[in-house]
């Protein structure tokens, strides 16, 4: 009951770490910058994602563009857009196959089939952090860098939004959920190896039947 308990623990934190994904991946305030100007009526908010750039006026007017070409962006936007995407499909394959793996589920058939599903969908959630954990850290690193550059303008400079820290938190609930998960299927497995089932051999009553016999005719 506990190792069922735990394991649907860590699938509540797979689901906060998918819709944080998916969120963190869709949302265009990865980078944010406020510029206030000389009058507080003229202040405007640029946020930038990972597929638009969205301005939003002190006025109320919000406008958003669209990145249509890929070749334009700066290499770890690319590669934070790959990593991301990769990382919403292993963890939604991870929820698939976790569902079926649970122990507080009629699916999967027999036992270590389930072990073994369980298994898997850790695997799969331990990936999908680590994607999702190495694009927040590259855009973070190149936000920082930019804003310690001295050369830069600070009208240009940027901050992280709240979807780098979504990235961040998300990354951390499926890699703690898959560890969760592995670890629980681990040990089971280890239990069995550790204390093998006893094989009983009882004696065959017809080889003492027969000599039995023999002894006999010889008497």
């Amino acid at each position: 009951m506990a190792s069922a308990s735990l394991q649907f623990f860590a699938f509540i934190l797979a689901l906060f770490g998918v819709f944080g994904d998916i969120a963190a991946t869709l949302l265009p305030n990865w980078k944010v910058n406020a510029d206030v100007g000389s009058n507080i009526i003229t202040a405007i908010t640029q946020m930038q994602g990972l597929w638009m750039d969205c301005t939003w006026y002190s006025t109320g007017m919000f406008s958003c563009t669209l990145k249509y070409s890929v070749l334009s962006l700066p290499v770890y936007i690319q590669a934070a857009r790959t990593t991301m995407v990769l990382s919403c499909i292993l963890s939604a394959f991870g929820i698939c196959i976790t569902t079926v793996g649970m122990k507080c589920t009629k699916l999967g058939g027999d036992t270590d089939s389930k072990s073994h599903a369980c298994f898997a969908g850790g695997v799969c959630f331990i990936l999908a952090g680590i994607f999702g954990l190495v694009p927040t850290s590259w855009y973070t690193r190149e936000i920082i860098s930019n804003f310690l550059d001295q050369t830069i303008p600070e009208s240009t400079k940027h901050e992280p939004g709240g979807a780098v820290y979504t990235g961040f938190i998300s990354a951390a609930f499926l890699l703690i959920a898959g560890v969760i998960f592995c670890t629980s299927c681990f040990k089971k497995q280890q239990g069995a190896w550790i204390y093998p089932r006893k094989q009983h051999h009882f004696p065959s009553t017809e080889q003492d039947s027969n000599a039995g016999y023999n002894l006999k005719d010889y008497v």
